[in-house]
């Protein structure tokens, strides 16, 4: 018999018009992406500012550079680093991988040295593909260490692929300049045109691609998610929003993180649609990348959303394009949601999962609105995909009742199967291949999920639970606060108290004393901020989250040199 939670997810699903199930046409992404050239080969795969690329235009440059990796000694099973920006090359790098056989290991192209060191040994790649700005600064030091099993860097530029006019405002500068002892990936391309790697055997449990985990409960770790996990939440992605051939995707998310790869490129292989890259976060140019290609769909960071409303040219912009709008990543304040689309007519709809979930495990359906609810003011993440079952637990791993809160437990077909030769991580975050996903929450009794923390987040002052999301939530309802993060601070008498930082609205004023009395006046006594801190800017990853582990830290380091 099915459980509470099996029956109440099943019917959230029904209830919303969703399919309970859905079965995936192909086994592999390369399968996958095969079928979209057969089908629509002349159909535009990606925008780069002035230059397009067709479905058939990428099949025979991937062929090429498939071909390429071969004749480098990449074999099945490899793997390969792809290094870049959200260019043209990352994806022509990603399919090539693919028709080698080989895995791709996607590296955040912020990364130093150090950690670019840690993930290059850590998988054992022996190919780096990298852009010809990141070659000097980290990756000679690195690779001069000898410690690394890359034989090979193949370096191109963020301008190979441009179409000849003017390089837009967030590429000035740049000049091509090929490091010395690296294989030009365009001259690659060339050198094998026409040609194409054996054809690989590939599976759904063979590895697609190795992506890596923020690291923020001890070194960084490499998700497993294989050409089963990629094919089966690409078909959820395009099911779950109706997406088809006369959609276009705006790739905000960074194509090495889940969301963009899933999110933005492999749904597009699917479809097949448009994909627009626009090199890195900017909002100015994302605004001209939307009036210029129109796209329907995205899927962003909430940080992304507060970015482009706050672009002093976003009045005057037009997003009526934009259709079908989704965040994740992080809780969502209600009030963003409420403001964006007040701005530009967009519905913003919560989407939850993790990077072992290979990207979403729940969403707001299409056509619906997220519940919020009315004792915390969190707003729901939505219902679990397709084929998936999300139980919370208790710290003992009982099931607790409905609206009680507790970890949320993950299993379904795009769950990964563990992380890269971390067997004990492996037994411990993923027992009996079910994800343990250390975020807390609760569901309803409609099968509606709020994602209220991440456990270690939770502050402890004067033995009450105060959940820092709750917090950000209330803060974001004035009107001066552009972005909030939360944390707990050491304190005599409560052993903890809560301590926000703020930044403002461009041209907005505020004062802590004002800030806190709005607070106090919105919730209970031992939630409300004792101190604000004003910042510019607060600390984000690259794909937007704000990292409240930074904030954690600075306090501390200031708490002991005082």
């Amino acid at each position: 018999m099915a459980s509470t939670y099996e029956q109440r997810q099943w019917l959230a699903r029904y209830d919303a018009g969703m399919p309970s199930d859905i079965t995936p046409s192909f086994t592999d992404a390369l399968t996958m992406f095969r079928d979209a050239v057969r089908r629509h080969a002349d159909r535009p795969l990606i925008h780069y500012f002035d230059r397009t690329l067709a479905v058939g235009e990428v099949d025979r440059m991937t062929d090429a550079l498939g071909a390429g990796l071969v004749s480098l000694g990449v074999k099945p099973g490899d793997r390969v680093a792809v290094y870049l920006q959200n260019i043209f090359q990352f994806v022509l790098a990603m399919i090539a991988t693919w028709k080698a056989g080989a895995v791709m290991v996607s590296i955040n192209p912020m990364n130093k040295a150090r950690e670019l060191e840690y993930l290059l040994v850590d998988s054992g790649a022996s190919v780096l593909v990298t852009l010809e700005s990141l070659h000097a600064d980290p990756t000679i030091a690195v690779l001069a260490t000898g410690r690394t099993k890359v034989h090979t860097v193949i370096t191109t530029c963020e301008t190979d692929l441009l179409g000849g006019g003017p390089p837009p405002a967030v590429l000035a500068g740049v000049q091509k300049h090929r490091p010395e002892g690296t294989v030009d990936l365009l001259e690659l391309i060339e050198r094998h045109d026409g040609q194409a790697p054996p054809a690989p055997t590939l599976n759904a449990d063979d590895v697609a691609f190795l992506t890596y985990t923020s690291g923020t409960t001890g070194p960084p770790k490499g998700a497993k998610n294989t050409h089963g996990n990629v094919v089966f939440n690409s078909e959820a992605y395009r099911t779950w929003m109706s997406l088809t051939p006369d959609d276009v995707v705006l790739g905000v998310a960074p194509l090495f993180h889940i969301t963009g790869l899933v999110a933005g490129v492999t749904v597009c292989l699917l479809t097949p649609m448009p994909l627009i890259l626009g090199y890195r976060f900017d909002p100015t140019a994302v605004l001209d990348l939307i009036e210029q290609f129109r796209p329907t769909f995205t899927v962003g960071a909430i940080t992304v959303f507060i970015a482009l409303m706050n672009d002093p040219s976003a009045p005057d912009r037009d997003f009526s394009s934009l259709t079908k709008v989704y965040s994740g990543g992080a809780p969502i304040a209600p009030s963003v949601v409420t403001n964006f689309e007040k701005l530009t007519g967009a519905y913003i709809h919560n989407i939850y999962g993790l990077t072992e979930t290979t990207s979403p495990s729940h969403g707001v359906p299409m056509d619906g609105r997220a519940p919020v609810d009315p004792t915390s003011g969190a707003l729901s993440v939505g219902v679990p995909m397709f084929n998936t079952v999300v139980r919370v637990v208790d710290e003992e791993g009982v099931d607790v009742a409905v609206g009680e809160i507790g970890e949320f437990v993950t299993s379904g077909p795009q769950v990964v199967s563990g992380y890269w030769e971390k067997p004990e991580e492996t037994a411990h975050a993923l027992p009996g291949g079910a994800l343990h996903t250390g975020d807390v929450g609760f569901m309803d009794a409609d099968g509606w999920y709020y994602l209220v923390d991440r456990k270690k987040d939770q502050i402890n002052a004067s033995g009450y639970k105060v959940w820092p999301r709750e917090v950000e939530d209330v803060l974001y309802e004035n009107d001066a606060v552009r972005e909030a993060a939360v944390i707990g601070v050491p304190d005599e008498y409560r052993g903890e108290t809560v301590k926000a930082f703020v930044s403002l609205r461009p041209g907005a004023t505020a004062t802590e004393a004002e800030l806190i009395a709005f607070c106090k006046q919105r919730m209970a006594a031992y939630k409300y901020p004792r101190s604000i801190e004003f910042v510019d800017e607060l600390p984000k990853t690259v794909t937007g989250k704000i990292l409240r582990r930074e904030l954690r830290s600075a306090e501390a380091a200031k708490t002991t040199t005082e």
